[in-house]
């Protein structure tokens, strides 16, 4: 099935302010299963193509999203991919719009009842109504390779390449199932020199959102001292950030990015 945009376009979009972190001028490759800090913030920033524009946001185990399948192979074998890895069609893996890198899905052919497990490693198919760009392996798995495209159900799995697997603690306790934070939009709600004021922001600011651990602090240094900053992270857009910082009337809130 032939691809709409070329991975030439697409890796060229989505990489473009990558040089800005590996400070490199040759094109260098990421190992399979493992994209570098700072091709994942790259490839978490919102981003255009053909007129639209896309905000990576949260995705968690459990999560599912419905729509047209269609697959990528022998035009595209060893360029590069939204991660940086050369795409290899014998691998099991796939392009998704605004799920993160190296996230596992389970797709399912609604059609023919087949089904797979693939790696997230490209950001695509830009074609109305698609939702995912499978591998020619996963593709053939899914009987794509005869169809062309097909209706299919995606899970998330788990995250890093690695499927997630609960223990049966977890499993009598129910907890929740892990979540990754696609979006770098943030706010900062406020700044330290001492670590336990930052707590007590922490705390406060954790009670305003779903899950506590979006709300984080980082250090660094300023006039050669610490400087404690409460970042509350995970909005999906400027926008929502901006709204999140009305709604909660912070005084000197601004936005910041991973």
């Amino acid at each position: 099935m032939r691809r709409i945009l070329s991975y030439g376009m697409i890796s060229g979009l989505l990489l473009s302010g990558i040089t800005v972190f590996t400070g490199c001028s040759h094109r260098s490759y990421t190992q399979p299963g493992h994209t570098s800090a700072a091709r994942y913030r790259a490839t978490m920033r919102s981003y255009t193509v053909r007129g639209r524009t896309y905000h990576p946001t949260y995705v968690g185990v459990g999560d599912t999203m419905s729509g047209i399948a269609s697959w990528y192979g022998p035009n595209f074998h060893g360029k590069a991919t939204s991660n940086g890895e050369r795409y290899n069609m014998n691998a099991m893996t796939a392009a998704h719009k605004t799920w993160p890198m190296d996230t596992m899905v389970r797709v399912q052919n609604l059609d023919n009842g087949r089904s797979c497990v693939v790696r997230i490693n490209d950001r695509g198919p830009f074609v109305k109504g698609r939702v995912i760009d499978c591998s020619y392996a996963a593709g053939k798995k899914l009987g794509l390779d005869r169809t062309g495209t097909a209706r299919v159900k995606l899970t998330v799995l788990g995250f890093a390449g690695k499927v997630y697997h609960p223990t049966p603690a977890q499993k009598e306790h129910k907890a929740s199932a892990p979540r990754v934070l696609l979006s770098n939009f943030g706010v900062q709600v406020g700044a330290f020199r001492r670590y336990e004021g930052a707590k007590i922001y922490q705390r406060r600011y954790a009670a305003t959102v779903d899950r506590p651990e979006r709300v984080q602090i980082r250090k660094f240094i300023v006039d050669g001292a610490p400087l404690y900053r409460v970042w509350v992270m995970g909005f999906g857009s400027a926008d929502e950030a901006k709204d999140y910082i009305r709604e909660q009337g912070i005084s000197g809130g601004f936005l910041v990015r991973n």
